[in-house]
């Protein structure tokens, strides 16, 4: 028999089939299903659930209540906080089945979620943005962006370290973290590290 190279509560139910990394912690009333391929040192809180068309890099963290459903892809390093919300469908009726027509969803390296946000389908999530708790995406996130509010906007910019960077939504600047001495530029309305 092989040993298992990642951790699970004995009440969590993984289907024949999943792949897990090594490393991964997976706690109690989690649901992960069959064709699900989940990355190395991710971390699934209680009450998970992981469809089957799911694809979760490395060191990705899923708080308590999080429903990962088909056609999202998190990249490495993505954090999900609390009872965060994604859907798959973008005008679900019980009595008429869509499930041919569920739209992808990728959410980039680095990327955080806010407790309570809602992430609606067909939506790309930027490298290192930040959805403040509460919010509802309902539109592409640029890379570094700080949304919030409903349905969200830009409020700001982020750093990968996650330190609201003093820099204005459109024109140019720059901006050194204080925490990491990243050099961080604004053209236009796209911020990238130096």
């Amino acid at each position: 028999m092989t040993q298992q190279l990642f951790s699970a509560h004995e009440s969590a139910i993984i289907d024949e089939g999943a792949q897990i990394g090594r490393e991964t912690r997976i706690w109690h009333w989690v649901h992960i299903c069959s064709k699900a391929k989940i990355g190395e040192y991710c971390s699934l809180g209680q009450n998970a659930f992981i469809g089957n068309k799911v694809l979760i890099g490395d060191n990705v963290k899923i708080q308590n209540n999080v429903s990962v459903y088909d056609n999202v892809t998190l990249e490495d390093d993505v954090f999900c906080g609390p009872s965060m919300v994604f859907t798959n469908v973008y005008n679900p009726r019980s009595a008429v089945s869509r499930k041919d027509e569920y739209l992808d969803t990728l959410v980039k390296r680095g990327a955080t979620l806010g407790a309570n946000c809602t992430i609606i389908c067909g939506t790309r999530i930027g490298q290192y943005a930040f959805v403040a708790a509460g919010a509802v995406v309902t539109k592409d996130v640029p890379d570094y962006a700080l949304m919030a509010g409903v349905p969200a906007r830009q409020i700001g910019w982020m750093s990968e370290y996650g330190v609201r960077l003093d820099l204005p939504l459109e024109g140019s600047g720059e901006y050194i973290c204080p925490k990491t001495q990243d050099v961080y530029r604004l053209i236009g309305n796209q911020v990238s590290k130096s």
